[in-house]
């Protein structure tokens, strides 16, 4: 099984940017096809970015689409979620999970891992 980790989370600013982390262990993180949540208070977990194993190929959530990069790097066993351009609405935890399967959907159920979550919050 892989265990993963988020960092990097914080006080930002809107209009501000933050880099989060994610360090996989356990396993080698280049079977795995990656993703972050999120969850706002009162809200439901929205998928937010996904990378796929092998191909790299990327999808993300309208919301965030231009303003949010996700990248990986397994010779580190470490996936990124670079986020710019950070609005009020973007504050919530974010989570970092795995999947065995080769395509990054949006839907939870897929991922059989997750981390513990990091606190984002963007004030206004």
């Amino acid at each position: 099984q892989v265990q993963l980790v988020e960092s990097g989370g914080g006080l930002v600013q809107t209009g501000g940017s933050l880099r989060l982390g994610c360090k996989a262990s356990g396993r080698n993180l280049a079977i795995y096809t990656m993703a972050w949540f999120r969850q706002a208070p009162g809200k439901e977990r929205e998928f937010v970015a996904g990378i796929r194993r092998s191909t790299y190929r990327t999808r993300y959530a309208d919301s965030v689409e231009g303003r949010f990069t996700i990248s990986r790097d397994d010779a580190k066993n470490m996936v990124y979620l670079e986020m710019n351009s950070l609005k009020a609405e973007d504050t919530a935890v974010y989570y970092c999970a795995a999947s065995q399967g080769p395509a990054a959907p949006p839907d939870q159920g897929t991922y059989g891992y997750w981390g513990q979550g990091t606190q984002v919050t963007v004030s206004s």
